[in-house]
């Protein structure tokens, strides 16, 4: 019963953990999360025994989204839309997850984690099919995801409260410049009320 109610704890939580990580961003208090979960700050500790150690667990949660991502892209016959719709994916991931967005570029960066390493190589996969197919350009590198999801993330910053559907917009912007053939339409931008009032927020 003991190690139930402790693996119960620890979904508790997580769950706690990545709503408010979301939400408020990755230095949001431990003790907010303990108080979400409904357990005391030291049962959180005896779970997680420093942040990092939280933020590994959550980070480790979203990886299963990844590897959607990346099974739906590698299954695309098509080249481009398999690598383009991973893009689109991750993106989203980010998006739905404001809070979670530079934690969430880390399956990217191919780190030491098995399951993580394993989407970074399906990701040079998707980047191998979509050049050899012609649809990607030749100086695209792996690290441009990385570099899209970090500009993503501080657009998300901005965005998110007041135009929570403008990073559609990079994205496109970005797949086009990846792209070797012609243009295709973009999702609409902001609007000028909502551009108005995005620049009108204080920053920290």
């Amino acid at each position: 019963m003991v190690r139930a109610d402790a693996a119960r704890n620890r979904e508790l939580i997580l769950d706690a953990a990545r709503n408010i990580f979301a939400a408020r961003g990755l230095d949001a208090p431990l003790e907010e999360i303990a108080s979400e979960a409904g357990v005391g700050i030291a049962t959180l500790y005896r779970r997680f025994a420093t942040r990092e150690d939280l933020l590994a667990a959550v980070a480790t949660r979203q990886i299963e989204l990844f590897e959607r991502a990346l099974a739906k892209g590698l299954s695309d016959p098509d080249p481009w839309e398999g690598f383009s719709g991973f893009i689109r994916a991750i993106a989203e991931i980010q998006a739905r997850l404001p809070g979670l967005a530079q934690m969430l570029m880390i399956p990217c960066h191919g780190p030491e984690d098995e399951r993580a390493a394993a989407i970074f190589q399906g990701y040079l996969e998707l980047v191998a099919r979509a050049k050899k197919a012609g649809a990607l350009r030749d100086d695209y590198v792996p690290e441009d995801l990385p570099m899209l999801l970090m500009a993503n993330a501080g657009l998300l910053r901005e965005t998110s409260r007041t135009a929570p559907k403008a990073w559609k917009r990079l994205v496109e912007y970005l797949l086009q410049a990846f792209r070797c053939r012609e243009q295709q339409p973009l999702p609409s931008p902001p609007t000028p009320t909502q551009i108005r009032k995005i620049m009108s927020q204080p920053t920290d």
